[in-house]
């Protein structure tokens, strides 16, 4: 079965990272373990030169994997960018979520976070056919998308909105009785 993938989008400076920073334990906090990929439109490199790494892959290993009792990091190089579904089974086959930052353009399910301070309209449009992947908005301001918004500061929320709409916890029955999802509540606001 193929790992869900939700990915975070917005303009730059959006807050894309910080709000991924207040979802991540409050998707643990009610038992979903994910994992994450942040996309870079240009080359990166986390070796470092004279590391043991960056000497195996000068030399020519094309896949380079650090292992120590806690962590592990993967370092492959590829022919072409792979797509998240390919990313999430190759990586995340032990995971429940992957939550993608970036891939504006990919076909997963999105989830916008706009600040009006940052931004005067939002990145996705409810008008626009290639958004119709878009499952919630996160502002500080009303936002007309047809979906429903959430504000900046309510992670917990958006946790809670993930399990039950996109995991469909609540209709499986997945919920141990320890960990009952919080009632969805007034927080929980369809479009504004």
């Amino acid at each position: 079965m193929a790992v869900p993938i939700i990915c975070i989008v917005g303009k730059k400076k959006s807050g894309k990272t910080t709000f991924i920073e207040k979802l991540l334990p409050e998707l643990k906090a009610l038992g979903i373990h994910a994992g994450t990929v942040k996309h870079d439109a240009h080359s990166f490199e986390m070796d470092h030169e004279g590391k043991d790494s960056w000497r195996h892959r000068k030399a020519g290993s094309e896949t380079v994997v650090v292992s120590s009792p806690t962590q592990v990091a993967v370092i492959k190089s590829v022919d072409k960018e792979l797509w998240l579904p390919e990313l999430a089974e190759q990586f995340f086959a032990d995971r429940q979520l992957v939550i993608a930052e970036g891939y504006f353009r990919s076909d997963q399910p999105k989830i916008e976070v706009h600040r009006s301070d940052a931004h005067t309209h939002p990145l996705c449009d409810s008008q626009n056919e290639a958004d119709k992947h878009l499952l919630a908005m996160v502002s500080d301001v009303a936002v007309d998308t047809g979906q429903p918004t959430f504000g900046l500061d309510e992670a917990k929320e958006v946790a809670v909105f993930i399990a039950r709409h996109h995991l469909g916890w609540v209709q499986s029955g997945m919920w141990s009785d320890q960990k009952k999802p919080p009632a969805a509540g007034g927080r929980e606001r369809k479009t504004l």
